[in-house]
C-alpha cells in the first residue's frame, strides 16, 4: 500500500562554481538569498520555508536530489521500507544532515533509473518575511509545494510503477508523444505527470528517454501572474541566458511560461497560471500534444537554422 506524497519541499544540486547559481537564482529567477547553512551550503528562499534550493559546491555540477515532504515519522519509516522492499538503496539522514535541512527527519534514495531522491517529514518556516532582491512579490508554493522536478528513465515503465506503486504519487496524464511525425518508423516517447496529495497538476514527471548526466531534465517554478513571467523572460534574454524554449503554454497543465538552461546544464521552467486539480477525483487524460501555442525549443531553433542555412 503506497504512502501518500504531500509536496516538492526543497532541491539540492551540487555546483562546481556556486556563484554561477547564485547570480541565475538572484538575478535572473528573484529568489532570496538565505543565510548560509553551517556547513556553507548556499541556500535560497521562494516563500516563508528556510530554502527551497540548496546548493552545495562539490566536484561536479549535478542535480543532487528532489525532496518530497510525507506527513508524519510513520509515514516516513513506512515509505523507507517500502523503498528498500522495491529493490531501492534507502540511506537513513543523519540527525546532522536533518537539521541542514530544516526538517525532522529524512531518507535518500533514488528511483530505479537512478535519480536522486529524498523524502522527510517534518517541516519548518523562517521567521523572516520573504523579500526578492528583484521585488517578484512571490512564488506560488503554500500547499502545493515548490513545483514540480522532471526525470529521464530509459526504464520508464518500471519508473512509472515506482513512483506510482511504491511512493505513492497519482496518475495525472499519461501522454505519448511523436516528436518524429508519428509514422510507423516513430514509436512516440511516453510521458508521465504525476501529482501528489495536492492541487498541483504534477510535482514530478518522466519523460522515457536515457537519463540526463546533468541528473535532472527540468524543475519548475510558479510566478503569480503574467506579468512577473514576463519580467522574469526579459532578464533571461538581458543577462545573456540560453533559452531553452520560447513562451508557451501547455496542453495538460496549462501553465504558460518559458524554460531557460541553469548553470546545472537542465533548464528552468518559469511559468504562471497552472492548473489546480481536485487530487481525490482526477480522472487521468492522455493529451496528444505539449503545447496549445509557443514553446519553441532551442533544438527546434537550431533545426530550422541549420535547414535555412543549407538552402
Amino acid at each position: 500500500m503506497a504512502m501518500g506524497i504531500k509536496a516538492l519541499g526543497y532541491v539540492v544540486i551540487q555546483a562546481t562554481q556556486p556563484q554561477r547559481w547564485d547570480h541565475f537564482l538572484t538575478q535572473m529567477a528573484g529568489v532570496m538569498r538565505a543565510p548560509d547553512a553551517s556547513d556553507g551550503g548556499q541556500l535560497y528562499r521562494i516563500d516563508q520555508r528556510p530554502f527551497r534550493f540548496r546548493i552545495e559546491t562539490g566536484p561536479q555540477d549535478r542535480f543532487v536530489a528532489a525532496a518530497y515532504e510525507v506527513d508524519n515519522v510513520a509515514a516516513l519509516d513506512a515509505l523507507a521500507v517500502a523503498v528498500a522492499q522495491s529493490g531501492r538503496p534507502v540511506t537513513p539522514g543523519s540527525d546532522a544532515g536533518a537539521a541542514l535541512r530544516g526538517v525532522d527527519r529524512f531518507f535518500a534514495t533514488s528511483d530505479p533509473a537512478g535519480n536522486g531522491l529524498e523524502f522527510y517529514c517534518g517541516d519548518s518556516v523562517s521567521a523572516e518575511p520573504f523579500a526578492s532582491p528583484l521585488d517578484v512579490p512571490g512564488f506560488v508554493t503554500g500547499a502545493m509545494g515548490m513545483g514540480h522536478a522532471v526525470f529521464s528513465a530509459p526504464n520508464f515503465d518500471e519508473c512509472v510503477a515506482f513512483y506510482r506503486d511504491v511512493v505513492g504519487f497519482h496518475e495525472t496524464d499519461m501522454p505519448r508523444f511523436f516528436f518524429g511525425g508519428g509514422g510507423p518508423d516513430d514509436p512516440g516517447m511516453g510521458f508521465a505527470f504525476m501529482h501528489a496529495d495536492n492541487g498541483r497538476h504534477h510535482s514530478i514527471a518522466l519523460g522515457e528517454g536515457p537519463v540526463s548526466p546533468s541528473g535532472c531534465v527540468h524543475l519548475m517554478l510558479e510566478l503569480p501572474s503574467l506579468v512577473e513571467v514576463g519580467k522574469a523572460y526579459d532578464r533571461m534574454k538581458a543577462l545573456g541566458y540560453t533559452e531553452s524554449a520560447s513562451l508557451g503554454q501547455h496542453y495538460n497543465d496549462e501553465t504558460v511560461g518559458f524554460y531557460v538552461q541553469t548553470p546545472g546544464d537542465f533548464d528552468l521552467e518559469i511559468g504562471c497560471d497552472s492548473l489546480v486539480i481536485d487530487p481525490a477525483n482526477w480522472e487521468v487524460t492522455r493529451h496528444k500534444g505539449i503545447s496549445i501555442w509557443g514553446h519553441e525549443w532551442a533544438w527546434q531553433k537550431a533545426m530550422k537554422e541549420e535547414q535555412a542555412a543549407a538552402e
